[in-house]
């Protein structure tokens, strides 16, 4: 992929700063302009230096110019008269005639010449003076005139290109969020949290930066050098075209540079989301690898994968080592190739070498002084651009996983022509439910869900109880369509739940997990999350129905009391507690709590459950656990009992005690546990 090719994927975040973006090509343009004007005041400088002051070298020109357009003119006649007597062959007739138009061109070149120095002497000349020093000294005054409203314009460039880098990447940022919050649950798990922020922060970063050159010194630097380089076209075209054969050599290295680079940079990038996946494991695992006390394990995991990044990024500082030499090798190079044939020119006093034609007249000082000024100034903004290539490149390998991540699609599609889900009355129905695990590789894990068909009437309780690995999480958690089934379908009073708009089925839905997540807010405002058009009265109804009210009046600031992070103020039957107050205050027609009470005291769980037989609405209840207890079983309607993906049985306690050899196992090792 090429420079432009990257950075054209970002040209829709671009576009809305346009205006912006024109504004700073026109003052690139007139940098490039001013860089060569600044250039080309080597020409007078020298003239003066070597010839004394410009209206005496202006004369001294035309008086040259016209005594040189004068004797042409008589070889021009003198021709004519020998085309006239008709003695001469046709072979000579036709050397003659091209004399004679070399000789109409030269006074075609000399009339041009006559007339810029006419037209410089008339205007530029009267506000010159005729002191030498005086003159070099008003060029410099130019110079540094020239210098500073070049030095405004790079500044005015700066600050729009800096505009549109922040806000672009600002609206990348936000585009990079809405797209994770549209995403399905499955495709975000399989990007993984470390490799999520390292989008967010390290490649919106190296774009950010890529775009910063992009529209900064990329933008200036080729126009400087197109500039210089027209400038030296217009002094001696033939030579500067010399300089043109290294063009292709650059652009071969160029081209093996930038495919070692973007696999250099794609692997340096993937490091890095090691590096934030190392991390983010530590940090969330605190607490047991203090206990454990492993953390010289993970300070050697750690160095381990900073060391791998170092290699990766040295990759690429041993290619841009080489980038810039090479670069400035070649340009001495063009410039060689260049004004040693005009240095030839000048002290031989021609205007051919080897029979080629190189010049139109013998060049003089000044001229080869001011090529050569040109040549140098058209290599020392490629060599800057040289020094930024891998830079570039790295930016461009940013801009394609970040966009790669943007143009993703969720596995959970809406539907073209959704249905009007009205709320939950009826039933439930798994149909023949088969559903595997997506992952990175080609290949699907094996199936989590095996034609699993179930149905449950509305305001039925029915838990859903298996070891480890049996399916009964993956079963209820298609119901809020974290994961589509790969084959069979789920209704909902008839319903397909693929029929009908994500937003509109979740919002019958409560749920409530193993592990629970809290905002970093008040008690007050994360129950107030499950409906934010809640009133304070509805808040306190959910919180007192879920048994928080019994702990929340021992804290100084009751609802108003911040919890931290994850909920690190509160205890684990407390946060669970918040947390199904969150999904009651829903009112949802149907509620899922997923080990919602495994990991949590039996006081705290007498709560929860004391809470869903105090229902004030009716929902339809599904219970995710390993085993039922006794307290549980006067809530239960039935018992759906999982095994190896696939639906054993289904039905009460003692018909199940009685039939099912493996819910007998789960009851009774739940006894055993509590009798120990």
């Amino acid at each position: 992929m090429s420079i432009i090719e990257g950075f054209v994927k970002v040209w829709p975040y671009l576009r809305r700063y346009r205006g912006q973006i024109g504004m700073s090509i026109v003052f690139a343009v007139l940098v490039g302009v001013l860089w060569g004007a600044n250039l080309s005041v080597i020409y007078p400088v020298t003239t003066v230096l070597m010839e004394g002051n410009l209206q005496d070298y202006v004369e001294g020109q035309l008086t040259e110019l016209q005594d040189q357009t004068d004797v042409t003119e008589q070889q021009i006649s003198a021709i004519d008269d020998e085309l006239a007597t008709g003695s001469l062959s046709e072979l000579e007739k036709v050397r003659r005639l091209e004399t004679r138009a070399e000789h109409q061109e030269r006074i075609a070149r000399a009339t041009r010449s006559i007339h810029w120095l006419n037209w410089s002497k008339a205007h530029l000349l009267p506000w010159v003076p005729r002191d030498q020093f005086n003159t070099v000294a008003l060029l410099f005054g130019l110079l540094v005139l020239a210098t500073a409203l070049k030095g405004l314009c790079i500044f005015a460039q700066n600050m729009l290109v800096g505009s549109v880098v922040e806000k672009t990447t600002i609206d990348m940022r936000k585009a990079c969020f809405r797209k994770c919050l549209s995403l399905d649950y499955q495709t975000l798990s399989l990007e993984g949290t470390p490799t999520l922020m390292s989008r967010f922060t390290f490649d919106i970063q190296e774009l950010s930066y890529g775009l910063s050159l992009v529209g900064g010194r990329m933008a200036r630097e080729p126009v400087k050098a197109i500039a210089c380089m027209g400038a030296a076209f217009f002094v001696n075209w033939r030579l500067t075209l010399l300089s043109m054969i290294f063009v292709p050599l650059a652009g071969y290295m160029f081209m093996r540079f930038g495919k070692m680079l973007k696999k250099a940079s794609h692997r340096m990038m993937d490091s890095m989301s090691r590096i934030y996946q190392v991390l983010e494991e530590t940090l969330n695992s605190m607490r047991v690898v203090i206990a454990f006390g492993n953390g010289r394990r993970h300070r050697r995991k750690f160095h381990q994968e900073n060391q791998a990044y170092y290699e990766k990024a040295m990759r690429i500082r041993l290619i841009d080592s080489f980038t810039n030499p090479i670069v400035e090798l070649l340009g001495i190079g063009a410039i060689f190739v260049t004004v040693l044939p005009c240095m030839y020119l000048l002290l031989r006093k021609t205007t051919t070498i080897w029979g080629v034609q190189l010049a139109d007249e013998p060049p003089d000082i000044p001229t080869l002084m001011l090529l050569y000024t040109f040549l140098v100034g058209t290599v020392d903004p490629i060599r800057k651009l040289s020094t930024v290539y891998s830079k570039l490149k790295r930016s461009v390998v940013a801009a394609d996983r970040v966009t790669e991540f943007l143009a993703s699609d969720s596995r959970i599609q809406e539907p073209v022509t959704p249905r009007v889900m009205p709320r939950h009355t009826k039933e439930i129905e798994f149909q023949n439910i088969r559903f595997s695990y997506a992952s990175k590789e080609e290949s699907n894990r094996p199936d989590a869900l095996c034609d699993v068909s179930l149905q449950v009437n509305f305001g039925e309780t029915i838990v859903v109880v298996g070891s480890n690995g049996s399916g009964k999480s993956t079963l209820v958690n298609l119901l809020p369509r974290y994961y589509d089934p790969n084959r069979g379908r789920i209704l909902v009073d008839g319903v397909d739940i693929r029929d009908v708009p994500s937003r509109a089925l979740r919002s019958q839905l409560g749920v409530v997990t193993q592990d629970t997540f809290l905002f970093n807010d008040t008690i007050y405002e994360n129950i107030r999350y499950g409906n934010t058009e809640a009133t304070r009265q509805e808040v306190e109804d959910a919180a007192r129905q879920a048994g928080v009210t019994q702990f929340i009046e021992q804290l100084p600031l009751g609802f108003e009391t911040m919890i931290g992070e994850k909920g690190a103020g509160l205890s684990g039957g407390q946060r669970q507690r918040i947390s199904l107050a969150r999904a009651l205050i829903r009112k949802p027609s149907i509620l899922i709590l997923d080990e919602a009470t495994s990991a949590i005291d039996s006081q705290s769980e007498f709560h929860i459950q004391q809470a869903l037989k105090n229902l004030s609405f009716e929902c339809t209840t599904f219970i995710v656990t390993h085993a039922v207890n006794r307290s549980l079983l006067e809530l239960v309607s039935r018992i759906a009992v999982m095994h190896e993906g696939k639906l054993v049985a289904c039905g009460g306690h003692e018909h199940l005690l009685e039939t099912c050899p493996i819910y007998q196992d789960l009851f009774h090792a739940q006894v055993r546990q509590k009798a120990a």
